[in-house]
């Protein structure tokens, strides 16, 4: 069984590449690195059944001899890089969705698209049910990311229903853990590395927006027992324990250890007050829910960055 995956050098890419290998898969990872980085699969690199290709996947793709399975995770995903390669998202989107869904095709493999919770913009309802069509504006900053996937789901459901292309749908709410990029933009990554480098910790708005954040290896989990499913329509994966950004910020300070101020910016444009998933279709058709509760994941994460920190500390 080989599976192709598109942004396999990024921060849930490089997991999944682990996750699929574990699993007896080949793995053939393609990536450009515009957002990935090699040094994410460079312990797989001996793996005698990984391949790295760097791939623009908005550009044809040719692949040789059997594939079972297209895993098309290829995306800028933090507001700072898609707002930073706003055309390349689009692309990616668009161009990357309907070159690995022709590959799907010419292959008869199994495809499986990462949409996202953004696809629910800056919601109305909440907890968000797959059912609800969402509250995005089209050409707004971050039109480019929500767009790119909501038009991803609609080409991958066309491929289904005209093609018979045998598809899957994750929308996928924040997720963190090892391998998330330092000061990337997302929470997370942000309140860690700021904490840890003894800056004032940045929360926009007043702090009171919510979100859910689920640790990579539950994601993972439920990746998978989708992937094993026969459910072809969009299924929410993510945490449902909501928590306020600037509840958030405050407990990553007191993991730290950090006596750092929390400083108070304007929140940005179409930014969701609120962001928590309705898993109720994930615990019925897959038997899913995450495990992890947030201050493991959160430690656990906390030494990764604080490994990462003290290495580019020693390197310069």
């Amino acid at each position: 069984m080989r599976a192709v995956i598109t942004g396999g050098a990024g921060f849930l890419g490089s997991h999944l590449c682990e996750l699929m290998l574990e699993k007896g898969w080949d793995v053939l990872c393609l990536d450009n690195l515009v957002t990935g980085n090699e040094s994410n699969v460079s312990h797989l690199i001996s793996h005698p059944r990984f391949r790295f290709a760097h791939q623009d996947v908005s550009r044809y793709i040719e692949v040789q001899g059997p594939v079972e399975a297209v895993l098309h995770f290829a995306s800028p995903a933090s507001p700072p890089d898609y707002l930073k390669f706003p055309i390349q998202t689009l692309k990616v989107g668009a161009l990357g969705t309907h070159n690995t869904l022709g590959l799907a095709l010419a292959k008869k493999a199994k495809f499986f698209l990462a949409s996202t919770s953004e696809c629910y913009g800056d919601p109305q309802v909440s907890p968000q049910p797959e059912t609800y069509w969402g509250h995005v504006n089209p050409v707004g900053p971050r039109g480019v990311y929500d767009e790119a996937k909501r038009y991803a789901e609609a080409m991958t459901m066309a491929y289904h229903r005209y093609h018979g292309l045998d598809t899957r749908i994750v929308r996928i709410f924040n997720t963190y853990g090892p391998r998330m990029r330092l000061n990337d933009g997302r929470a997370l990554p942000n309140f860690l590395y700021q904490a840890l480098s003894g800056e004032p910790i940045t929360v926009y708005g007043d702090g009171k927006q919510t979100r859910s954040f689920c640790y990579v290896s539950d994601l993972l989990a439920g990746i998978y027992k989708l992937l094993e499913s026969n459910e072809h329509e969009p299924t929410n994966i993510g945490n449902p324990q909501e928590i306020t950004i600037l509840e958030f910020a405050e407990r990553v300070r007191a993991l730290v250890g950090a006596n750092v101020p929390i400083n108070f910016h304007p929140l940005p444009q179409d930014d969701p007050k609120q962001r928590c998933p309705d898993i109720s279709k994930a615990r019925r058709i897959l038997g899913w829910e995450p495990k992890i509760p947030l201050e493991q994941g959160l430690r656990l994460t906390y030494e990764y960055f604080r490994q990462r920190l003290a290495q580019a500390g020693q390197s310069k």
